[in-house]
């Protein structure tokens, strides 16, 4: 690989479960309470502990993959080496629309989180100036990123905290499991249908912390520093969603809170007035969590540009270093150009009666899911085609765990597609425009600086 295209790596196991929380922190935030409305804060409460499961099983097998193969296309190389470059294009395009279609919906957020303070400021004009701000500060340099990164997320912990602390008084558990159901009961149709609608909203708890991966190659002793991030890291977020939603929902009427970007102020409201600093300090300060998930996920879905611009999967051309920062500053800015175009799409295109925010969040889970599929299948069959490749960390409780995490994303795309048919077609329309970009231009894989060797290739 060319020094002309290689990243250079500056990064701690600190910097690097900065990134892996500060990736997700924003799904603590908002995003989740859609689930309440479409299960109930029961049903979504077992919907939360069921995909929490599949993370952590997921993660501390995914963990093997990238210590093993320590690369900016994190799923894509893994799906490549396992399957030749069809694979690496299914997972390299699903983790592609997945960090995507996950800024739009973050930015989003910002925007109504700068209204409670300032009604007379339009989101979106906000969530568009938030993209300039941090596509500047990306192109930075990765080590001022993932500082900055470090600094805002540590911030997010800790106003999470002062949430929940605030907060606990006002708990009631009757609050919380008043109509907690969809349906009647847990036993009706419409409760267990909502329990299986509401996956992408609990998805959104952990979403995109497999994003880390694709800073490997600006990592430190990524083989010591991954594992220890991605562990910490789970386990962190695991702890922040559960005591969030669960102090959240009973504080009082949760159905007022099942349709907002600004679930926790709504929650904090409610238990110390409109006028409370308490509530002024959780708007400005919990911006942080946004700012932290919408930061990182830039600096994610640019190597994720990057690396397949570098193997030739797009336009060589995205695949240029800055000259003096080293950062692939143009897969930066065409992946904020695409995420303000998402951010306007609501006059053109409606699905489903959702909002806008929520049509994103479930565009980014559909590649999510895909792409954990794609890693999970990846770690079975190089266990069996490269038993002897370094595997500096290895899944625990093989095959079950990292089967387990196989079975139930499976599940939850099953139910995605089920529930969510009409932007299953949009999803398979971006799959599809991939395909046949990739079609097209094998000549250009053949000489890109990340290419693969024939037998590679027929893998």
């Amino acid at each position: 690989m060319s020094n002309a295209v290689k990243l250079k790596p500056e990064l701690s196991a600190l910097h690097l479960w900065g990134i892996a929380v500060g990736l997700v922190i924003s799904g603590e935030y908002f995003g989740w309470s859609y689930g309440w409305g479409t299960a109930g804060t029961l049903g979504f409460l077992i919907t939360a502990i069921f995909v929490a499961a599949l993370y952590t099983t997921f993660i501390f097998s995914y963990t093997e993959l990238t210590t093993a193969i320590p690369h900016a296309g994190g799923p894509f190389a893994y799906a490549r080496k396992a399957f030749g470059e069809h694979g690496g294009l299914i997972a390299g395009l699903a983790t592609l629309i997945e960090f995507v279609f996950a800024p739009p919906a973050i930015a989003m957020a910002i925007g109504a989180y700068l209204n409670v303070q300032f009604p007379e400021l339009d989101p979106k004009t906000a969530a568009v100036g938030a993209y300039v701000v941090f596509i500047g500060l990306n192109i930075l340099g990765v080590k001022i990123a993932a500082t900055f990164e470090l600094f805002v997320t540590i911030l997010a912990i800790i106003e999470l905290l002062v949430f929940m602390g605030v907060v606990a008084p006002g708990f009631s558990v009757s609050n919380f499991v008043a109509n907690g159901w969809a349906g009647s009961s847990v036993f009706s149709g419409a409760a267990v249908g909502g329990i299986f609608a509401a996956i992408p909203f609990a998805i959104w708890f952990f979403l995109a912390i497999e994003g880390a991966a694709m800073a490997a190659e600006e990592t430190k002793n990524p083989r010591r520093s991954i594992p220890l991030a991605y562990i910490a890291g789970i386990l962190t977020l695991l702890v922040l969603a559960m005591g969030v939603m669960i102090l959240a929902g009973g504080v009082g009427d949760w159905k007022a809170l099942s349709n907002v970007n600004d679930p926790l102020p709504q929650a904090m409201k409610a238990v110390v007035g409109a006028s409370s600093g308490w509530l002024h300090m959780l708007v400005w300060i919990g911006l942080f969590g946004l700012i932290a998930s919408f930061h990182g996920i830039i600096l994610g879905y640019s190597r994720q540009i990057f690396a397949l611009a570098r193997a030739g999967y797009l336009p060589t051309s995205l695949a240029k270093l800055h000259p003096r920062f080293r950062t692939p500053h143009r897969a930066i800015i065409v992946g904020g150009i695409i995420g303000v175009a998402a951010i306007y799409s609501d006059n053109l295109v409606q699905f489903g009666g959702m909002t806008l925010t929520a049509n994103m969040i479930t565009m980014a889970v559909f590649g999510a899911i895909l792409m954990y599929i794609m890693s999970m299948l990846s770690l079975f069959k190089l266990r069996k085609t490269a038993p002897t490749m370094e595997r500096p960390f290895k899944a625990p409780w093989y095959p079950l765990a990292p089967a387990f995490a196989l079975v139930s994303a499976c599940i939850c795309m099953a139910a995605m597609v089920y529930y969510n048919f009409a932007l299953f077609i949009v999803f398979l329309v971006f799959m599809g425009a991939g395909y046949l970009y990739f079609a097209l231009t094998g000549a250009q894989r053949a000489t890109a600086e990340d290419s693969m060797s024939p037998a590679e290739a027929s893998a």
